[in-house]
């Protein structure tokens, strides 16, 4: 096998590939085997023809499809290889000779995976991330737990006031036409939500039980129905019950009731350390994208469009996979349909994103190799053995489920992010 280089633009290449004729030959009998046993001509049984025969019915090119692709699977990843070149998608092929005993002949055009060029990245200056753990969030905590634990109560010995629940029944009208949507039984509103027309809550303030009421209000001009918006309505209101939250006392029984704890201090205590380990998590996230920011500014880099496209397509998998598995038996299509977009849209907001990820990718590997970081042993034992307690197996198990390459790839990045905070200074 020959091959020759030629760069024809920036990050793309073409290869040309010469076959021996010996080895083309060795494909078309592959070729031949493969799709014999569909051919059938007169004097033999079905797929038993030979192959001189079927070529002088139909010609050698009948076997050329599958013999170029044969060829193909062996020589392009060896051309790959010798000429020392990486790409980051599918070859143009383009068969030059062929056939006729001669050398197969075809070439590769394929783009390339970039060089970076890496400024200064040990030495910089980073601002300092730091986030903390005051009373008042440790209180806030708790008071979301107030919150959820809080259960609603009748009330029957005064009129609505805010922050009650209304338990109403309504029937809206527009010119005295009334419209789809604005009826219902029994509908519960928390008076000072919004979720409501502005105006009409307010308008249920001071209501008795059992009566019966107009409220009237006006569409806002921006209204999602567009036959409502701005118009004036009249919704007739029926109050059939008032309900309030009733919150529990922060004392021992609290903590046993909604926690494992048997006191509230120590209900409290293990709030403060759940929100410090959240806040040290969040600090060293942080500061570790900070210094990639900072790294990456002083790089630079011509990034071939098809790779932000490829990183793109793997978001839109990423989120149908996590689709399918949070919501069975609505596509990721559906799911954006729902919610005002389309894929188009998906695509077109991912790319910003995308662009920076594969510069951050690149910019990984360029450090690793200038550095000579790489996976040792111990960081896949260290890893396999964290995998293992997080899912509950043995290891070995692990092991045997695990692709070794991949765990080295997802370890590497980890290593040149240590690295790189460990090397800027932080102010």
């Amino acid at each position: 096998m020959k091959v020759t280089k030629q760069e024809l633009e920036t990050n793309v290449i073409q290869l040309e590939i010469s076959v021996d004729a010996d080895e083309f030959e060795k494909a078309m009998q592959k070729s031949y085997l493969k799709n014999v046993k569909h051919i059938t001509i007169n004097g033999f049984r079905k797929g038993k023809a030979p192959r001189k025969n079927v070529e002088m019915l139909y010609g050698e090119g009948i076997f050329y499809e599958d013999a170029v692709d044969f060829i193909l699977q062996d020589t392009y990843p060896q051309a790959l290889e010798q000429e020392n070149v990486d790409p980051v998608d599918r070859p143009e092929i383009d068969v030059k000779e062929i056939g006729g005993g001669k050398d197969f002949v075809y070439t590769a055009k394929v783009t390339v995976k970039p060089t970076m060029e890496l400024g200064k990245y040990k030495g910089i200056k980073v601002k300092k991330v730091e986030h903390t753990v005051s009373e008042e969030d440790i209180n806030a905590e708790i008071d979301n737990m107030k919150e959820r634990a809080a259960r609603f109560v009748d009330v029957t010995d005064r009129a609505v006031e805010n922050g009650d629940v209304a338990v109403i029944d309504f029937d809206g009208s527009v010119d005295g036409v009334h419209f789809d949507g604005g009826k219902a039984e029994n509908h519960n509103l928390t008076i000072g939500s919004g979720q409501f027309i502005p105006g009409f809550e307010d308008q249920i303030i001071g209501k008795n039980i059992g009566d019966e009421f107009d409220v009237n209000v006006t569409f806002p001009e921006e209204y999602h129905a567009k036959d409502l918006a701005g118009k004036a309505a009249v919704f007739a209101v029926k109050l059939n019950g008032i309900k309030k939250k009733e919150y529990p006392e922060l004392d021992d029984e609290f903590a046993k009731d909604i926690s494992e704890f048997d006191t509230f201090e120590e209900l409290k205590n293990a709030t403060k350390e759940r929100l410090e380990k959240n806040a040290e998590n969040r600090t060293k996230r942080e500061q570790e994208e900070a210094v990639i920011d900072a790294v990456l500014a002083k790089t630079k880099v011509e990034l071939p469009e098809v790779m932000i496209t490829n990183q793109v397509e793997q978001y839109v998998q990423d989120a149908k996979y996590r689709i399918q598995s949070q919501m069975p038996g609505i596509t990721f299509e559906q799911y954006l349909e729902y919610t005002g977009g389309s894929l188009d849209d998906f695509k077109e907001g991912m790319k910003e994103r995308a662009e920076k990820d594969v510069r951050i990718s690149l910019m990984i590997e360029a450090v690793a190799a200038a550095e000579n970081i790489e996976v040792s042993d111990e960081d896949i034992d260290a890893e396999i053995k964290k995998i293992a307690e997080q899912y509950k197996m043995e290891e070995e198990k692990v092991r045997e489920l695990i692709n070794a390459d991949q765990v080295k790839e997802s370890i590497l990045p980890g290593k040149v992010v240590d690295f790189l905070v460990e090397n800027v200074k932080i102010s």
